[in-house]
């Protein structure tokens, strides 16, 4: 302990060391209100950040599904545009 520390809690007795715990405690309360704080902000962007990516991810996925519908739907049409072909090659 501190020597300046040691002759305050002579000097007040039992009030001063009441005191100094209380003022000690009061320190670390509040940086554990910040940390939780911190944490909780941290928390929040992570959810906004996924949320996002999930938001991406569907549009994605839609875009993928149009694609391939689009695609099959040209492959039908040249099936059957070939098959009129090779009617009229008969």
């Amino acid at each position: 302990m501190d020597t300046e520390i040691m002759s305050a809690l002579t000097q007040f007795g039992v009030a001063g060391l009441i005191c100094w715990m209380w003022l000690v405690e009061r320190r670390a309360s509040a940086d554990r209100e910040r940390q939780i704080s911190e944490a909780h902000k941290a928390i929040i962007q992570q959810r906004d950040e996924r949320d996002g990516l999930i938001e991406v991810v569907r549009e994605n996925t839609r875009a993928l599904a149009m694609l391939e519908g689009s695609q099959r739907e040209l492959i039908g049409a040249i099936e059957r545009i070939g098959g009129h072909h090779d009617r009229r090659a008969s």
